[in-house]
């Protein structure tokens, strides 16, 4: 069983917290745990807007506070944000949120990032490295 206080994290494990331009993600869980996803609450700074296009991941993100939009740059449709609402990146979508105001967000990654992981030109992070026995 895996237990962690997200105080403790931020407190005392500065390596599982991450920051980039105007957002914050502090990692519950990692490729390390063995549990095939990863767990991130992450933060995103009101009024900022990132463009993200995670070609080697699965990511899912459950809003817990603050508003804004995400928009899939394939289509054009853009959603609301808000408490209470989820969204998937099933098909590898990229897409660009906007926080209106700040944005706390519980997200997934498959497969699980390492936590040393940065977002590369295309807004991607790296293919997960194989390992090998």
């Amino acid at each position: 069983m895996i237990v962690r206080d997200f105080n403790k994290i931020v407190q005392d494990e500065k390596d599982r917290v991450v920051s980039d331009a105007n957002w914050t993600s502090v990692r519950m869980l990692l490729a390390d745990d063995k549990m095939n996803f990863s767990f991130h609450i992450t933060f995103l700074e009101a009024g900022s807007e990132h463009t993200f296009h995670y070609k080697n991941h699965f990511e899912s993100v459950y809003c817990m506070q603050g508003t804004g939009t995400i928009t899939d740059l394939a289509t054009g449709e853009t959603h609301e944000i808000k408490p209470g609402v989820m969204y998937a990146l099933n098909e590898h979508d990229k897409h660009t949120v906007s926080a209106t105001e700040e944005l706390v967000m519980a997200c997934c990654f498959n497969p699980p990032v390492t936590g040393t992981e940065v977002h590369q030109e295309d807004g991607s992070y790296a293919a997960p490295v194989e390992e090998t026995a």
